[in-house]
Order: structure tokens, then sequence, then C-alpha cells
């Protein structure tokens, strides 16, 4: 039998539409979707070489603001899980026995995550962070890593998680952010927004997606105005606390 010939590749994205995606602009959604799908296969290799293995310590951090143990049988969501690695080391944590539930739009990020925890406590789940198929207080806790800023309503996100958590329950934001030391700031953009870009852009192969992290972050609220939208969103006792020098932060809120 002929064989069918191979559907095409399809067209780079345009710089143009990375940088409205960035700011928030109406190709966000698709963008995102995109670009996350195409990197999938290094998104692991880049995020660690490209941090220097800070992300790890970032991440751990993040897990222990979960307050986990207060109920280690409970169901948790890892939000924006990507390549699962927050559900994968949350599952790890010695004591924990509840289960996980990773969900992230871009199918070909979770599939690249399978196998980093069984299937029985780490759940990948294909599904929009705006409408999450969880029933309301179905939740003890919820995290996101260096996602929060890539969804296409922040405001809505921010609801529909209040939504699926039980009253009392956690959820804990880790994303990037920029420092306020002028000194920190100057070398911060010299590397995210120079070498940064390069390298990922010679490793993945992907022409924007690593000139649009950058940029996403620089759109992203501040400190004080996600924690201020947290709490108009609904959450209670919001708090954050700065990493490493400023380049991170982690915000902690709870659901009334």
């Amino acid at each position: 039998m002929p064989t069918m010939p191979a559907e095409p590749a399809p067209p780079p994205v345009d710089d143009a539409v990375a940088r409205a995606a960035a700011a928030g602009g109406a190709e966000k959604r698709a963008y995102v979707q995109r670009i996350f799908s195409e990197i999938a296969p290094r998104y692991d290799l880049l995020n660690h070489v490209l941090s220097l293995n800070v992300d790890r310590r970032w991440r751990r951090r993040a897990v222990a603001a979960l307050a986990w143990r207060a109920h280690p049988a409970g169901a948790y969501l890892d939000l924006c899980a990507g390549t699962l690695d927050v559900g994968a080391m949350l599952v790890r944590e010695r004591g924990f026995a509840g289960t996980v539930v990773g969900a992230d739009f871009a199918e070909p990020m979770l599939r690249a995550g399978a196998g980093k925890a069984p299937r029985s406590r780490l759940a990948p789940v294909t599904a929009d962070a705006l409408s999450l198929p969880l029933a309301d207080d179905a939740l003890a806790g919820a995290i996101v890593a260096f996602g929060i800023r890539n969804v296409a309503d922040l405001d809505a996100a921010l609801r529909e998680v209040l939504r699926v958590l039980r009253p009392g329950a956690r959820f804990v934001i880790l994303e990037f952010s920029t420092p306020r030391s002028a000194l920190v700031r100057a070398g911060y953009h010299l590397y995210f927004h120079h070498v940064l870009p390069l390298v990922g852009r010679l490793v993945s192969g992907h022409e924007t997606a690593y000139s649009y992290l950058p940029r996403s972050v620089a759109h992203f609220p501040v400190e004080e105005e996600l924690a201020a939208r947290m709490t108009r969103a609904g959450f209670a006792q919001v708090r954050w606390e700065s990493l490493s020098l400023g380049i991170a932060a982690i915000h902690v809120g709870e659901k009334r």
C-alpha cells in the first residue's frame, strides 16, 4: 500500500504573536498551549539547566508551604502541571498517603512526565485551569509552579481553584518575579532576556518559547499585586515570601 505523506509541520510562530501573548492578548491561550506542546520533550532538561538546578529547591519549598501533613491522605491538585514534577515530588514525600491530580491543557507535557509516579497516586488530566473537571470543595490543597502566569485569565483561574478547595485548604503559587535590587535586577535582566532565550532556542529548537518566558514575567503582577488579587478572589490569610534575591516568590492563600 502506498504510504501517506507526512503532514507538514506548522509554520513557526510569529514573534509579534509571542509578544502579544506575553502581554496577555487574545492569542495567549492558543500560543501557550502550542509552545508548551512543542517544547515538551526538552522541557525538564532546560528547566534544570537554565535555573542551575535552583528550581528543584524552590519546588521543595513550595511543596512544604502546602502543609499537606495536616491531611496526608487527602486529594491535591498540581495545576498547570506540565511534566508533573511537583505532583511527583509531593507523592514521594515521606508520610504522604494521598493522591494528586496533575492538570494541564498541553497533553504532550503530561505525556513527557509519564512514569514519574504511579498513575494510582498521580493522575494526569488534560484540563484548562479555567474549567477544572473537579467538584466543589473536593481538594485538601492545590499548588502551581511556574504556570499561573500562563493562564489566559488570572482572576478567573484563582476563583476556579478556590471553588475546588475545601474550607481551610491552601493554595500555593510558585512563580518568577522581578528582583527589587537594581544591582540584582541588572544581572537578572542580562541573563533572563539574552542568555536564557539564546540557550533555550538552541536546545529546544523553538524560535519564540524562551523569549516568551521573560516577557511573560515582565507582564505578571508583582508580589503585592498578586497577593491583592488572591484576596479579591476570595482567599484568606494571603502571604508571600521572596526566593533567591527576588528571582521567584511563593504566595500562599487559604479558603475561608
